[in-house]
Order: C-alpha cells, then structure tokens, then sequence
C-alpha cells in the first residue's frame, strides 16, 4: 500500500499538525488510513491498545484516522531522563537507557523494528501518512539515521518538505535544506509545503515561485495559521500557552523541568470558567483555588527542581489559605514524606524528602505499570476512563482515603482535610462528567463542556482548512 512522508526545515515547523489534518482528510474521502513515525522523542506519551507506549502526537493522528493507537505507529521512543541521556524504547517496550552520544551507535539496530512496524501497517490500510523527526538538514546526524532519509530511502517513501514562515526565513529553510543534502537524499523530496502563515497569502507569490525555481521542487500550496490549533491535544509542554481561558476559578501547574504525560491539562485549558496558568522557571506560583502537580520522568530529580524555584514554599502558603492541591503519578510521589530510589532507577540512587502534604512514602520499583484503566472516583462515584504509566509503589495511613479503585483496588491518597489529593491516574479530566463534578466540588461553576466532542470538532475542521489551502489530491497522489 502507498505512503508518503512529511519532513520539516526544522523542529516544531507544524509536522504533527499536518499529519494529523492529512490523516482526517484521507479518512473523510473514505481511505483507510495510518499515521507513522519511526522515530519520536517526548515524555508525553499514549498508552496503546495493544499495552505499550507512543508519543502523544501519534495517539492524535490515530484518532484523526478513526484507529486505537497502537506501538507500531511508532515503534521507536526517545523519552529524556537527563540533560544528556534517554529512555529508549521500541515497538512500547523499554530496551535501554542510553546517552546521547551512545543513541547513534543504537540506531543501526533500530532500523529493523522501524521497517517491521511500518510494513505491518502499510500490509493493513490503504495509505499511510509519516512523519519525520526534527530536520533532514542535520546532516551531522545522517549516519545510521532512521527518522528522516534514511528512513525514506529504506521505505521508498517520497517526501514532503515543509518549512514554517511565522518564524522567518522560510525560503532559507528550504533551499538551504536542499543544498546541504545528499543528491540521493534530495531526490526523494517530491515537493514542500509552507506553513502557519499569517496574513494575505498572495504576498508571499514571489518567494513561493522562488523557492520552486532554486528547488525544482512543487509546491503543493502555502496553509495559513491555523488558530484552533489549541484545541488539540499538545505533545510539547511549551505549546501549552502560559495562560488560557478567562475563567474565576484558577489552576496553577509547575512546569517541571522533566515533565511528563501532562494531557491531563489539554481539557482543562478549555473548560469555560477556567483559567489555567503554566507556571515556568523563575515565576512564582500565583494565587489560585487549585494546583496541580503533574507528571515527571524523574520524581526526585523534578523534586529538586521545585524546591530551586521557591514552589515549595508558594504551595504550603496556598494550602494555609485553605487552597486545594492535586498531584498526578510523579506529583503524588511529590505530595508525600518521601521517595525512595534505592537502585537508581531514575538517576543515582537515594532517598529525597517529599513535600509532606500526605501522609504517603514512595519507593521506585523496576516494574512499571503501563495499561488503560477505567476507575471509580470514590469521592463522586463517577467514572474515570484514564491510564496509568508509572514506576514506584506508594504506601501510608493517607492510602486509607484512597482517591479512585480500580477494579477493586484502591489508588491514591486524600489528606485528612480533603485538600490534598493524590493519583496515578493520567487522563482523568477528559472524563467529561468527571471533570465537571470535581471542579464544582471546588468552587467552579457548572460545566457541560465536551471535550470528546471538541477534539473531533477541530480535526475536522483542520482537514476543512487544508482541503481549502493545499492541493490534498495531488500530494496523496504522490503517495507510492
């Protein structure tokens, strides 16, 4: 069956966003479709269907194409445990923690589980739509490369190159690509594409037929900003804005320095009534009716991390204030009087002191929990359809109040008071009913905000906007 690659000048040029637009597109003119990346890097990760783990962009260009995610859409995942070192893990399963100057002589191995993966995908759909990893211009990187085109010329996939104008230079970014290419490399690039214009599109005429005259490539049309963009799930922690929504009721979330699985803030950042603030670096935690500790990949290294920038001291005083606090897998570790790593499972070994707002103790285990889950909220009684994701078991008198049961084994911890909560429950809040009822149970007003519906609505409404900008049947008619 066909496939066709999106590449980009450069990192965060809008791959994921056009793979999952292309991916709902093809759905909608009745193709069975599949996304693919051979390589991802991000702590933000889906549980699938089939019991591993991808990065969260595939989980949302899988739903773009109607499917459950599954570990072959990809089937390698980079997920940073330090400035210099990463998980690796391959077809949802970890294999290795590695630096990152030992990944490349890792990736020779890598090709094989890559091209398993696709050719069992490309074996049960009609199309499947790639997406490369940072730029092909990396050439210091092309040795045994399996995300961009080495991955191409592997699988015959023809390319296209996309470039991202709202930052500047675009002409630049593509026909400086080509030039640094390998000529073999190059002629697998079919045609680019420009991307998150702003303004009256025919002001760029000149430098688009510029770009095909130094190129000879296609263009395949130049798509304007997309602003509903915000209303798909993020994978990168910095594309959440620093602010959104205008709402009275306030949640603050520390941005940890490793943070992960923070979909949990996708749905909150669009409730009506809710103003969610990303607390970064260097900022103090303002007040607010609620925080959230999210997910870390490294607990204590991230425990370390909030106390350098004061958070500590900003969440006991808003707990005085008779504020509510609820942490999240990591950030439950976090709430408690310790964590314990005593075989260094997430960087040296050792004990660090927790925040000491439940009465709970975490020891890092080697076993990691990775399953979807539907749960029991036993405050509400309402159902959770979440996942878990999550090395360490947490034990103390707080486990007594647990915060959910699943299948009949309880999970988390809520403090005496009641304003101190606890789980390892990732993707609680887009639980509609749910989300709802424990915002009002703080003081938020009544909701019926879907965020089901939301999503579909704005994957839709991305395929609209490409049909319109871009020549859709030409580029799925490269497709081979």
């Amino acid at each position: 069956m066909p496939a066709i690659m999106i590449q980009g000048a450069g990192s965060n040029v809008g791959k994921s966003l056009l793979v999952a637009g292309l991916c709902r597109a093809a759905k909608l003119r009745g193709l069975s479709v599949a996304p693919f990346k051979p390589q991802n890097m991000s702590n933000n990760a889906a549980v699938t269907v089939d019991g591993g783990e991808i990065g969260r962009a595939q989980a949302l260009q899988a739903r773009a194409c109607g499917l459950e995610p599954h570990t072959d859409m990809n089937p390698v995942l980079l997920k940073p445990e330090s400035e210099t070192g990463s998980q690796v893990v391959v077809q949802g399963r970890r294999i290795a923690t590695v630096k990152a100057r030992d990944y490349a002589a890792l990736k020779p191995q890598l090709m094989a589980p890559v091209l398993d993966s696709f050719h069992r995908l490309k074996a049960a759909h009609d199309l499947i739509i790639v997406e490369g990893a940072g730029s092909p211009a990396e050439v210091n990187l092309r040795a045994g490369d399996i995300a961009n085109m080495g991955f191409a010329r592997a699988a015959d996939t023809p390319v296209i190159l996309v470039g991202d104008i709202d930052r500047g230079g675009v002409i630049a970014q593509i026909v400086g690509t080509k030039a640094v290419l390998d000529p073999e490399d190059a002629a697998m690039i079919a045609g680019f594409l420009i991307n998150k214009f702003r303004g009256d599109v025919t002001l760029f005429d000149d430098g688009y037929r510029l770009i095909e005259t130094l190129t000879a490539w296609r263009g395949f049309g130049t798509v304007p900003f997309f602003p509903q963009a915000y209303r798909l799930p993020a994978e990168d922690a910095l594309d959440i804005p620093a602010t959104s929504g205008t709402g009275a009721f306030r949640i603050a979330v520390p941005v940890f320095s490793r943070i992960a699985n923070f979909d949990d803030l996708d749905p909150l950042a669009q409730e009506p009534g809710v103003t969610l603030a990303m607390v970064r670096a260097g900022e103090p935690i303002p007040q607010s009716d609620l925080i959230i500790l999210p997910g870390s990949k490294s607990t204590r290294a991230d425990l370390a991390y909030l106390r350098a920038q004061g958070w500590d001291i900003d969440i006991a005083a808003h707990l005085r204030r008779g504020g509510h606090v609820l942490g999240i897998c990591g950030g439950y570790q976090m709430l408690g009087q310790s964590v314990d790593d005593p075989h260094g499972i997430e960087g040296p070994a050792g004990l660090t002191p927790g925040l000491g707002h439940l009465s709970v103790q975490t020891t890092m285990t080697g076993d990691k929990r990775l399953t979807r889950t539907t749960a029991l909220h036993l405050p509400s009684g309402l159902t959770i359809d979440g996942y878990e994701i999550h090395i360490g078991r947490t034990t103390g008198a707080d486990c007594a109040r647990p915060f959910a049961s699943i299948a009949g084994t309880p999970d988390g911890a809520i403090s005496a008071n009641g304003r101190v909560m606890g789980s390892y429950l990732h993707g609680m809040f887009a639980s509609d009913s749910f989300r709802a009822a424990f915002l009002a149970a703080l003081g938020a007003a009544p909701s019926t905000h879907s965020h089901d519906e939301t999503v579909e609505a704005t994957l839709d409404a991305l395929a609209a906007h490409l049909e319109r900008h871009i020549d859709v049947t030409g580029l799925l008619a490269l497709a081979r």
